[in-house]
């Protein structure tokens, strides 16, 4: 390694040196050996084995359990402004690679897997929206955001602003100040109201991304949702936790015959209504308060089949490996429920979006609850969040969402 960097260095344990050679860019607290030299919280170290190999460049957090954040494997890396150009051409032309022309909406940056650890930017049509959870990443907006705009707006993306997400409880475990709000770009017009237009499968969707959920509409689904569009047609469909509605209207334009679209939150049905207006499907779309893990025991007890495809697609049940167990249960609950409310020949669709809940995890779940309903599953499709969320396997936590397509029978 190069001494004339001018980094502090982080000495690691084998054990974090055996995570950072396996491709993990993480360095946790309890792996770290002994720090030399001055650093700033937040700032740039490198990070060293016991015997003074080089293993990475990253960022250092003195309150995160994550004490060392990767960035660089190179030794030979100059962290400057034409550094951080690089990684987003590189990370907007992997999402024009992949997307096509889907690129209207979706992640263009995904914290780990474009080597930006922290840091998440979505696109909904004019609107760039982002969530940064680390300080080095923090620290680094007044490089990366304008950036960011000129890389798109260069590249003829018309962008009326940069709107922050950061109302987030993780940005305390940075000691970082929770908050939401535009970004001010210079030379750039008062973005104005934090509301815009997506089209996602030819379905139109208004998207809040001051109010919405996480940065104000899921993306993640997008080629989940086609897969649902094609089963639906002749079907009556009941989409639970719908949200947005985007899988309820997804089947509707699939050509269900009726779709009822449930969720607990009051205003997600209003969100929803409003959706089903948008798009003329008012003939096809109920949108329904209630709680799931009510609603579906009652519909069994009612008997029939009134429904012969279930959506499930809750929110995270945990977001913790403590909590793993109790998020099973309701895991099970549910998809238990669902198949014994299907006919037989009936459709499931069925996600997990957490990825504590490991598809191994999952998978016995789902088989658990099928012969517990007494039923067979016939796999249709296995598959994963959208490839603008790409997924590192030397990085589990990039691998999160988890949906399966069923026939019962």
């Amino acid at each position: 390694m190069k001494q004339e960097r001018g980094y502090a260095k982080v000495t690691v344990t084998p054990k974090g040196e055996r995570a950072l050679t396996g491709g993990h860019p993480w360095v946790y607290e309890g792996e770290v050996v002994s720090v030399e030299g001055a650093y700033e919280n937040g700032g740039l170290v490198d990070v060293v084995s016991g015997k003074g190999r080089y293993l990475g460049t990253g960022f250092l957090s003195e309150r995160s359990k994550i004490r060392v954040r990767l960035i660089s494997r190179n030794a030979n890396d100059k962290f400057d402004a034409a550094f951080w150009e690089r990684r987003i051409r590189y990370a907007w032309a992997y999402r024009k690679s992949v997307m096509g022309p889907d690129i209207d909406g979706c992640r263009i940056i995904f914290g780990e897997a474009d080597s930006f650890p922290g840091l998440t930017v979505d696109r909904f049509h004019d609107l760039l929206v982002t969530q940064t959870l680390s300080l080095g990443m923090e620290r680094l907006k007044p490089v990366i955001f304008p950036l960011l705009y000129n890389v798109l707006t260069e590249d003829g993306q018309s962008i009326r602003g940069i709107y922050e997400r950061n109302d987030v409880g993780l940005r305390l475990h940075e000691g970082l100040e929770e908050s939401k709000g535009w970004y001010p770009l210079e030379g750039v017009p008062d973005p104005g109201e934090p509301v815009t237009t997506l089209v996602e499968n030819g379905i139109t969707y208004a998207v809040d991304v001051e109010n919405g959920q996480k940065t104000g509409f899921f993306l993640d689904q997008k080629y989940n949702r086609l897969a649902v569009a094609r089963l639906a047609a002749g079907r009556r469909v009941l989409d639970c936790f719908t949200h947005t509605g985007s899988f309820a209207l997804n089947a509707a334009r699939g050509g269900a015959e009726h779709v009822t679209a449930v969720d607990v939150s009051e205003s997600a049905v209003d969100l929803a209504r409003e959706n089903v207006r948008r798009n003329g499907l008012e003939g096809v779309v109920d949108c329904v308060a209630a709680n799931v893990f009510d609603l579906l025991p009652a519909l069994e007890e009612k008997g029939g089949h009134p429904y012969d495809f279930i959506i499930l697609d809750p929110p995270a049940f945990t977001k913790s490996r403590k909590t793993v167990d109790a998020a099973a249960r309701g895991y099970k609950e549910i998809n238990y429920r669902a198949m014994k409310l299907l006919p037989r020949g009936g459709y499931l669709a069925t996600c997990s979006c957490s990825h504590f809940m490991e598809n191994e995890r999952f998978v016995r779940m789902l088989r658990s609850a099928a012969r517990d309903a007494g039923v067979q599953l016939r796999q249709i499709e296995a598959r994963q969040q959208a490839p603008d969320h790409p997924i590192l396997w030397n990085v589990p936590e990039t691998d999160y969402l988890k949906f399966y397509l069923f026939q019962v029978v």
